[in-house]
């Protein structure tokens, strides 16, 4: 669905080492700033047990994960708003990504500097925040000088529009981020014009030592970073960045080998991923037969036909109905034909809302 999110953080707080392990890919992780200089675009498999299940069932010819996306950005500094750093360039990178995941350094180590001196999860996130409501705030005060005029006149759109940016600004000016704010439908329409930046979810991801991944909570610097995301309804996922690049480079058996003498069930990454999939609203649902058994994304509250329109433009186009069951049901009852004589196949038409987890079979004439 090309929904993707952005990696950010300070220079040298693990990003492009989260990012390596992430894609398994290698994009230059060196320890001064700035060593990242163009976005980095990776593409995700997104964890789902369900699919491999489906997979046992049907024997398919192949099978096909659904896919999330991940930019690496390169590291903001203190007065990035301002040009500093590389200032304006990396905002606009943060601009095109629908949410934020924010690495924030919570370990010790004297081999790797830390541009600001010292290492302050508090801090690091409070300067990017900063530097975003900064962004944010510059870009509304340009609009609001645009529309107050008109707004004066008493033209019905751009009143609108003008209690909005009015509202966003005092905001801003108070030290609030647009996310933490609340907007009806018709206030959500006119927000999405500007992309703010501090309206973007986020998800902090904090950097902890390998001695620390397997019980983070006795981590001081986890802990402000806990206290600080409660304050905004905001998610922390523990990962050591380190670690999670070691696990890219290893095989499926000696990757969950690992995993077990860490006494870890679940990779960091394999967190953050769903985490950041969920954030966004998404979820799954999966076509399945011999030929293919296929993980296909789609955003929470979608109708049967937008999600045929996933699979092929023409599936939308001449949606007769789709023949649905739940995965749950198929799990259980190992086989379609046991599903059908249950009575759990359904028949699905334009108007139903499609739930995660639904196993569809299409109809549709073009």
């Amino acid at each position: 669905m090309g929904l993707t999110a952005g990696i950010v953080g300070l220079p040298n707080v693990g990003k492009s080492t989260l990012f390596n392990a992430i894609t398994q890919s290698h994009v230059e992780a060196a320890n001064y700033p700035f060593a990242t200089i163009q976005p980095n675009v990776g593409v995700v498999e997104v964890p789902d047990a369900r699919l491999d299940v489906l997979t046992e069932l049907f024997h398919p010819r192949k099978t096909v994960h659904t896919t999330f996306e991940f930019t690496d950005i390169a590291g903001l500094v203190k007065g990035a708003s301002k040009g500093e750093g590389l200032g304006n360039q990396f905002l606009s990178h943060i601009r095109q990504t629908d949410a934020i995941c924010e690495v924030v350094r919570c370990f010790d180590d004297d081999n790797i500097t830390h541009v600001e001196g010292s290492v302050d999860p508090i801090r690091d996130i409070e300067i990017i925040s900063m530097e975003l409501m900064i962004a944010d705030l510059e870009s509304i005060e340009n609009r609001i000088t645009k529309v107050e005029r008109k707004a004066q006149t008493k033209d019905k759109d751009a009143v609108a529009e003008y209690a909005v940016l009015k509202k966003v600004e005092e905001a801003l000016k108070e030290g609030k981020p647009v996310r933490s704010l609340s907007f009806d439908k018709k206030e959500e329409l006119i927000l999405r014009n500007f992309q703010l930046l501090t309206a973007k979810p986020v998800i902090y991801v904090a950097n902890v030592a390998e001695d620390d991944v397997s019980d983070p909570s006795g981590n001081a610097y986890y802990q402000k970073v806990c206290d600080y995301a409660k304050s905004e309804n905001s998610e922390v996922i523990a990962i050591s960045c380190r670690i999670e690049e070691e696990l890219a480079d290893m095989d499926k058996e000696d990757r969950e080998m690992f995993l077990e003498d860490l006494g870890i069930k679940v990779s960091g990454l394999d967190q953050l991923i769903t985490a950041a999939y969920h954030l966004l609203g998404l979820k799954t649902f999966f076509t399945a037969g011999e030929d293919e058994c296929r993980a296909w994304t789609f955003k929470d509250g979608m109708l049967a036909p937008e999600c045929a329109g996933i699979i092929h433009s023409d599936f939308e186009k001449g949606f007769i109905r789709a023949e649905t069951y739940s995965y749950e049901d198929i799990a259980e009852l190992k086989t379609e034909a046991a599903v059908k004589q249950a009575g759990k196949m359904r028949s699905e038409g334009k108007n139903y809302v499609v739930k995660d987890g639904d196993v569809m079979h299409f109809l549709f004439n073009v």
